[in-house]
């Protein structure tokens, strides 16, 4: 019943840009317990179409790559800055 819910919202607006960090699943309510959360989201996952599936799984590899790929940007722009500081040597008699 909810994925046919999701699917004609889907249907209805065919051209809605998603932001780039969300995620697949959608919370029913923000002041949950922890099973009633872990509940929704089993009952989601097994009612999803396959279509949605692959769609969330797509979305979920692409953000890792994104993740990674900014990572790596991070990195490569990071200058390293070499110190050195003198000796110093002190004699005692």
């Amino acid at each position: 019943m909810e994925t046919q819910k999701i699917q004609q919202e889907k249907q209805s607006s065919p051209v809605a840009p998603a932001p780039a960090m969300t995620s697949c699943r959608k919370k029913k309510k923000d002041d949950a317990t922890f099973l009633e959360d872990l509940k929704d989201h089993i009952d989601e996952f097994v009612n999803a179409s396959m279509e949605e599936h692959k769609t969330c799984f797509s979305k979920t590899i692409k953000k890792m790559f994104g993740m990674s790929k900014v990572v790596a940007e991070r990195n490569a722009n990071t200058q390293e800055v070499e110190s050195s500081l003198p000796l110093q040597t002190t004699i005692s008699d």
